[in-house]
């Protein structure tokens, strides 16, 4: 069962983590007529700037929350067709030149199945371009958390650069490129941020009454002021003609 997501919650702490997102957008390269698909659109916000790229286009974005999905198409109106779908199953309603992601593969477990799936939704020659957590993403926090719960299980798949290209390759991509960077994002909310952008997993296996306790004693390990401190992975590849 896909995670949803408390959107309101995300709108206003997730600002740090929708930068990194704008980042992407704005060393991609567009004509303005393309079909575009974000993948894992959350609220989105991203999906408009997307839309502000191609006036001449069409715009798609699917995301597993229905929360976010009601969200986005509260934002969008008619500049985009949103749907609810878990990745791993993607129907695009039609080919498309570009898809876009930011900030939602790294909770996808099986990444073969998903570069097969967003292959198949592109166009021959289409573009991918996306970034999301990858190897050493949020280790502080991470260790902080297996600390509090005495459990090494993690929601989340960090893949190296070499296993992302490997993968796309395999997919049908060409031209596959993969790399990491470090970027810290901070929070004024630290313990909503925590709960809203990254326990959310973890607190769902919790009764009720213990999600507030685990989620500040999560907070308590980790050094002050709070940093997140995210690799983020980044890859870039073309379906094969």
């Amino acid at each position: 069962m896909p995670l949803d997501w408390d959107a309101d919650s995300y709108r206003r702490v997730g600002t740090g983590i929708m930068a990194l997102g704008h980042e992407v957008l704005e060393r991609t390269e567009l004509r303005g007529d393309e079909i575009v698909l974000d993948a894992g659109c959350g609220p989105g916000e991203l999906t408009a700037e997307l839309a502000a790229r191609v006036p001449d286009g069409r715009v798609y974005a699917v995301d597993a929350s229905p929360r976010m999905v009601e969200l986005a198409r509260e934002r969008l109106g008619e500049r985009a067709t949103v749907w609810e779908q878990d990745l791993l199953d993607l129907e695009a309603p039609e080919p498309v030149d570009f898809i876009f992601s930011a900030a939602t593969f790294h909770w996808i477990a099986d990444h073969e199945r998903l570069f097969r799936r967003l292959r198949a939704a592109l166009k021959p020659g289409g573009r991918l371009v996306v970034q999301c957590g990858g190897a050493g993403n949020i280790a502080a926090i991470r260790a902080a958390i297996e600390d509090v719960s005495g459990d090494p299980w993690m929601p989340w798949n960090f893949a190296t650069p070499q296993d992302t290209e490997a993968r796309l390759c395999a997919a049908g991509f060409a031209d596959a490129c993969a790399w990491l960077y470090e970027r810290p994002v901070a929070s004024d909310e630290p313990l909503v941020f925590l709960k809203t952008a990254i326990l959310g997993a973890h607190l769902e296996r919790l009764p009720e009454a213990e999600r507030e306790p685990f989620a500040q004693a999560v907070l308590d390990r980790l050094d002050k002021p709070f940093v997140a401190r995210y690799m983020r992975l980044n890859m870039e590849a073309k379906a094969d003609a």
